[in-house]
This record gives structure tokens, C-alpha cells and sequence, in this order.
């Protein structure tokens, strides 16, 4: 599988010294999902943008396809397809009209076989003569991914795709994601949805103040990354951890009902043996054990939190 994208040193700079983008290094392979993942102002959009030819990076170098996208532009951006986290369509216009209009955009010759296919594929086809004001707004993004897929684009960039829609018609677009790399399409996504990303993506990075923390499998991240817990449901509440078995690995539920353990599976002793027999020794008794692994979610704000903190100490050095 070889890389359909490939961004080295990117840097993107404004008036006034704000760095968006601090020396992005990154390779996209064909056919996979990439989730970006990075709190608000964390330069998810604008390495997007930056990528498709909207801004102009201050230095580095983006390549599509093997197409430079400043060199080589026209090439680079018909492998493109773009969806905006703002939806900016004409109200009055019919959906199959609005397509087309993108397909004509890039250039490519008049093919409603291709529009038709795009527009069952997304669902869209009993509306194609609906105006886009009759809509709703779950509705309007799909047009927005058939208008960027209007042309066959070989890397689809989603910036945002389910912000303000609601659970049901989050998962249906998880379905059309899958569908897309089904048919070979690389898909690139920005989301605030944890779930979003633990869901469909091949791929996790993390980003934030305009550097890329991390990009990693989705499973080895949070293998590596992730914690597990042994939740020992107790019989009786009680009101403190009993000090033969306290421990910094060891936490009581806010009801007292419940010991929370968290270990690392990597190491060669998790010690959840010493620490049951240490309860039952303790007096307590066991109604049940369960345990849980720790979410994508909660590794993504430990990685932030670890930024955050990297960025005060070397203010505070300064």
C-alpha cells in the first residue's frame, strides 16, 4: 500500500508571529481512514485547508498523488474532494444541479450515470429534484460529500461531517465512510467525536497548538496507550480503602461500593491476584468483578493534557 499523500515540514504563519502549524511531517496511505483528532484551534482545519489549496503554507511541501499541490496544482486538486465543516450551498438550487455544477468545477465531462450512482449511494436520489432550502440539515451534508465527490476524487477530506446531527444519522454516515474506502477512496477526517474516530478510522493522530502529538493504528495506540480497570463490585459499602490494601492503583467509588483498580496489561504481573486475595484477607467480600478498557477518549486527553503541560513548563523556563 503506497502513500496517496505525503506533507513534509509544513509551517503556516500569520501576522504577528501565530504559528497554526508548526512543522507538520505526514504520510497518508491509499485506501485508509485517518481520523485527526485536537481540541478547537488545535490546527486541524487549517492543515485541511492547507492540504487542499486553500491557505498558503509559509514553508514544507505537500504532495498528492505524486502531485506537488503548489507546483503541480491542477493535477493535485482533481484527486481532491472536499467537505467543509460550514455548509454554504444555494438554497434555491435542485440537488442533481448542484452536482453536476461541482463535477463541472474540476473539469470533468457531463455524466449523470456518475451523478445518478453518487446520489443512491448517499441516499439522495428521491431528492435530486428537491431544492436544497426543502432539506433538512443532516440532508444538506449529504450533498455536501456528493458535491465532493462529484468528480471521483481519490482522497476525500472530512472536516467535521457529522457536527449537529443527531446519533442515528451520525452512524449512517459511519456507513457511507465504510462504503467510500470500500471503493478504494483515501478519507481524511477531523471530528470532535471520540466515538467517531474509535469507530471507523484505520488510523488515529493527535494534534494540537499546530503540532502532531502522535499517528499510530488505532489498536496500537490505545494498546499501548490505554489502561485497563477491575472494577471489585463489593457486597457492602464501605467508607474508606482499608489501609492493608491501599495503593495508588487502587480508588473507591464515589458510592463505596466498588474498588477500582487500573493496570497495565503489557506488564508480566498485572497483580490482580495479590490484590483479590488481599481483599478477601481485608474481611471484604466479592460480588462481582468486571473490567473495562479505557476509551479512545480518555487517552486523547491524557495526550493533551500531557501538551498542556509541556507548553507551561517551557513558559515557566522562559
Amino acid at each position: 500500500m503506497h502513500n496517496i499523500v505525503e506533507i513534509n515540514n509544513l509551517k503556516k504563519s500569520y501576522k504577528g508571529g501565530f504559528e497554526a502549524l508548526k512543522g507538520i511531517n505526514l504520510t497518508i496511505r491509499q485506501g485508509e481512514i485517518l481520523a485527526l483528532l485536537g481540541p478547537n484551534g488545535a490546527g486541524k482545519t487549517t492543515l485541511i485547508s492547507t492540504i487542499c489549496g486553500i491557505t498558503t503554507a509559509t514553508s514544507g511541501t505537500v504532495s498528492v498523488g505524486g502531485h506537488d499541490t503548489v507546483k503541480d496544482y491542477r493535477a493535485a486538486r482533481k484527486l481532491i474532494g472536499l467537505v467543509p465543516q460550514e455548509i454554504h450551498l444555494e438554497p434555491f438550487e435542485k440537488v442533481i444541479n448542484t452536482v453536476r455544477f461541482s463535477r463541472g468545477l474540476f473539469g470533468a465531462g457531463s455524466d449523470d450515470a456518475v451523478i445518478e450512482k453518487i446520489l443512491r449511494q448517499l441516499s439522495l436520489w428521491d431528492k435530486k429534484d428537491s431544492q436544497i432550502r426543502a432539506l433538512s440539515g443532516g440532508m444538506k451534508r449529504r450533498v455536501l460529500i456528493a458535491k465532493a465527490l462529484a468528480h471521483n476524487p481519490r482522497v476525500l477530506f472530512l472536516d467535521e461531517p457529522t457536527a449537529g446531527v443527531d446519533v442515528e444519522l451520525r452512524k449512517d454516515m459511519w456507513q457511507i465512510v465504510a462504503g467510500l474506502k470500500a471503493d478504494g477512496v483515501t478519507i481524511i477526517l477531523t471530528t470532535h467525536y471520540i466515538e467517531e474516530a474509535e469507530a471507523i478510522a484505520d488510523r488515529v493522530g493527535v494534534i494540537t497548538k499546530g503540532e502532531l502529538m502522535l499517528v499510530e493504528e488505532k489498536d496500537t495506540l490505545m494498546a499501548r496507550m490505554g489502561q485497563k480497570e477491575l472494577e471489585v463490585q463489593l457486597s457492602e459499602p464501605i467508607s474508606a480503602v482499608p489501609d492493608a490494601i491501599a495503593s495508588d492503583a487502587l480508588r473507591l467509588s464515589a458510592d463505596g461500593t466498588a474498588l477500582i483498580y487500573t493496570y497495565d496489561t503489557r506488564k508480566e504481573r498485572t497483580g490482580i491476584t495479590s490484590l483479590l486475595a488481599k481483599v478477601s484477607e481485608a474481611g471484604l467480600v466479592l460480588r462481582d468483578v468486571v473490567t473495562r478498557q479505557s476509551s479512545l477518549e480518555e487517552v486523547f486527553v491524557n495526550l493533551v493534557h500531557k501538551a498542556d503541560e509541556k507548553t507551561s513548563q517551557s513558559e515557566d523556563a522562559a
